[in-house]
């Protein structure tokens, strides 16, 4: 059965076109044949209005119109026939491979191709005259030509689809790159910017907090001190980083980023920030010299180091910052300890931020990256943070 559905509206046009070109055509008497089973005229009008009715649903339901219009050609046969009948018929063969599902589109040229190929054969040996061939080539064009125009048109629809889905997957891809390619750069910019300032900030803090709370002049001119020269430190930081974003954009480790070998004046900064807080930082390089080192890993290892001496300035009980340097072959080995209690002064607020940023840095690596407490060389409580990061760049993450 046909379903029920409304007609497109091209489909209603060429119904509506074809059974008024065939109309003309009656009344102007213009017939394919003479001398059939049913003589009169008016008979031919039967399958043309069957056909016109069948293309209103040869989009809907293609192969069933395509069956109906094959009996209503058949019947056509026994009248004196309608050009517009049959042009119709090969409009419907056309949409039946066009319209209707992958296995009758591949089944339907091949079958009028056999019985192109067979009613050829047949009409040659019944009659055994040449001029038979015109019906096997007519049977071509009514059956065989259209499915194979379908075949075609199908093909390339099929072909623009397909290269639509595939640009569509190329743009989807594209802007998941991009946001990534975003979201990475915003979260090495806020790791940058947390690492340069937060030491700065972290010493003011203190140091203001200490400078209020104690009702004691050289206290707080020393106090006033090192939040004077944090503050000058934190805005020439800020100002390079500033300038990095400004015309260093696409470089993912600038050349002015800090070295290992800048190591011993962050020591000494932290001396002098923590010297209020009951805290000695000690530097152990235990390193072979093996060689240099590539520069991310230089980069991460120096914001390991400048971020745990910042905890420790916000957090560790008076005592020991001990900082360790270690290299083999493969790795350098990174290591804060200092200690773990609680601290008669002021401690500035912490926001987990830098352990997050930490642990980022020595993924991208492919690193190994380890915070938390511990025992001490003399099993005293202490904080740890230990990172490996590989040395050899063919090793290197991105």
């Amino acid at each position: 059965m046909l379903p029920l559905t409304r007609p497109h509206r091209d489909d209603v046009l060429i119904a509506v076109v074809g059974l008024l070109g065939g109309a003309v055509l009656w009344l102007l008497g213009l017939h394919m044949q003479n001398g059939r089973l049913f003589a009169a005229d008016w008979v031919s009008l039967l399958p043309l209005v069957v056909m016109s009715a069948l293309e209103l649903a040869r989009r809907s339901a293609p192969q069933t119109a395509l069956v109906l219009g094959t009996l209503a050609l058949v019947a056509d046969q026994f009248t004196s026939g309608n050009l517009a009948t049959l042009l119709m018929y090969t409009d419907l063969m056309y949409a039946a491979v066009l319209y209707g599902s992958p296995a009758a589109a591949r089944r339907i040229p091949v079958t009028t191709l056999l019985i192109t190929v067979g009613v050829t054969i047949g009409f040659v040996a019944w009659f055994r005259d040449a001029q038979a061939l015109l019906v096997g080539i007519a049977t071509g064009l009514v059956s065989f030509l259209p499915a194979l125009t379908g075949v075609s048109v199908r093909n390339h629809r099929n072909a623009a689809e397909t290269a639509r889905l595939r640009a569509d997957q190329t743009a989807l891809l594209a802007e998941m790159d991009r946001t990534q390619a975003v979201t990475a750069e915003r979260a090495r910019m806020a790791r940058e910017l947390h690492d340069m300032v937060a030491n700065h900030l972290s010493a003011i803090a203190i140091h203001s907090t200490a400078a209020l709370s104690l009702d004691d002049a050289a206290t707080s001119r020393d106090a006033l001190g090192v939040i004077r020269e944090n503050s000058v430190a934190g805005l020439a930081e800020m100002r390079r980083l500033i300038g990095l974003l400004r015309t260093g954009a696409g470089d993912p480790e600038p050349s002015s980023s800090p070295t290992l070998a800048s190591l011993d004046a962050l020591i000494e900064q932290h001396r002098t920030n923590a010297a209020s807080s009951g805290l000695s930082c000690t530097l152990l390089d235990e390193r072979d010299g093996s060689g240099p080192l590539p520069a991310p890993v230089e980069l991460a290892a120096y914001r390991i180091v400048q971020e745990s001496l910042t905890n420790a300035l916000k957090h560790a009980a008076p005592g020991a910052v001990t900082v360790r340097l270690g290299q083999d072959a493969d790795r350098l080995t990174v290591e804060v300890r200092s200690v773990l209690g609680e601290r008669p002064r002021p401690r500035a607020p912490g926001s987990g931020a830098g352990l997050v940023g930490m642990r980022e840095r020595v993924a991208l690596l492919g690193g190994v990256f380890e915070a938390g407490p511990g025992a001490g060389p003399d099993g005293s409580r202490v904080w740890r943070v230990r990172a490996e990061l590989p040395v050899d760049e063919r090793k290197v993450g991105p």
